[in-house]
């Protein structure tokens, strides 16, 4: 059961990410210390340089021989459910269109799991809880952050060479203009083209260091949990030196984003609104499906749920950034998920006290 002590520790582990968010916004706002492009420049070394090696740290750290991989494989069909029905609306809806697709995953699919989700699922489930929260952390890094990255790459290599939008309609030249692209200079989309644009996207992921820094913790963690072995301590200083500022960094940036934009709320009320309903509605009722597809129950199926209403992916937010694409949505995701993910998550909690 939930008592103070523990909504304190969760207090504990999020309040430092609204200093550096402060920090950053009033680096800029207040006391002019950074120009836009600097931010950018900031920004860019988050994306390549902090946010990776703190993914290796914590993938590094787990013990794959003991992840819960029905838990697994209820989440990859929470994911592959919302990936179908957002594809369905781009296809079929005149308000769909692919890029509100790409947001609209991150926002559904994409957690805080390790800020917020540790202390909580702590306090709630135990140590069980904290287990399978790092898991779907490392399965988040490694198959669903990839992939996120590999559409943006898509779509920004896609305008770059001046192709047809893959979810415009010729009747609305809004959707190219969209995505940057010029109704007058787009060139057809043939196989040779596609062969062309697909090299050039696997290069930049190649290139791309958050692509594989979660795959190459992941193998150091199988090799080291096989034969017992842990890291050179000149290694491991190596990166935490890095990680430990990955998170903070992250929200620093986030915080000079918001202090560049006109309003607080940068994306407008009535897309918060939806925003929230993604994440702590949506998000949550596909992890319920993939849950009972795969037959989990008890504290498992609980956990699983609650773990798909934690607060926004700050990562998320970097890379909306990094590749222009509704930034102002993601950042405020992140910030008001926070605050009202508390609350959200007890009652989730107290609901699902009910379900055996």
């Amino acid at each position: 059961m939930i008592g103070w002590e523990d909504v304190y520790k969760v207090v504990v582990a999020t309040v430092p990410l609204y200093v550096a968010l402060m920090l950053g916004y009033g680096s800029v706002r207040w006391w002019q210390v950074f120009t836009p492009e600097q931010g950018g420049a900031i920004n860019r070394f988050v994306c390549y340089f902090t946010l990776p090696l703190f993914t290796f740290d914590f993938a590094a750290n787990i013990d794959p021989f003991k992840m819960n991989y029905l838990f697994i494989g209820a989440d990859a069909i929470s994911k592959l459910v919302i990936v179908v029905v957002l594809a369905l609306w781009a296809k079929c809806s005149s308000k769909g269109s692919y890029c509100w697709s790409i947001t609209s995953f991150s926002l559904c699919t994409l957690t805080n799991s390790l800020v917020v989700g540790v202390p909580l699922m702590k306090a709630m489930y135990g140590q069980l809880g904290v287990d399978l929260v790092v898991q779907s952390s490392v399965i988040q890094a490694i198959i669903w952050l990839t992939f996120l990255l590999f559409v943006l790459e898509f779509r920004h290599s896609f305008s770059l060479r001046n192709f047809p939008s893959p979810a415009a309609d010729d009747k609305d030249p809004s959707s190219h203009l969209e995505q940057g692209i010029s109704g007058s200079t787009h060139h057809p989309m043939n196989l040779s083209n596609f062969c062309s644009l697909m090299k050039i996207v696997w290069i930049k992921l190649a290139m791309n260091p958050n692509s594989y820094a979660c795959i190459i913790g992941l193998v150091w963690a199988f090799i080291a949990n096989r034969w017992h072995f842990g890291m050179p301590s000149i290694m491991e200083g190596s990166v935490l030196i890095m990680s430990k500022a990955g998170t903070g960094t992250a929200m620093f940036s986030m915080g000079i984003f918001m202090a560049l934009q006109e309003k607080l709320v940068a994306c407008g009320t009535g897309l918060t609104v939806i925003g929230m309903i993604l994440k702590f509605v949506a998000g949550p009722a596909a992890m319920a499906i993939g849950s009972i597809a795969v037959g989990l129950h008890g504290d498992v199926l609980r956990i699983a749920i609650i773990q798909a209403a934690l607060p926004q992916s700050i990562t998320s937010f970097i890379f909306a950034k990094e590749y222009g694409l509704h930034a102002d949505v993601l950042s405020t995701a992140v910030i008001f998920g926070m605050l009202v993910s508390l609350p959200v998550l007890v009652a989730y909690y107290a609901i699902l006290e009910f379900v055996h």
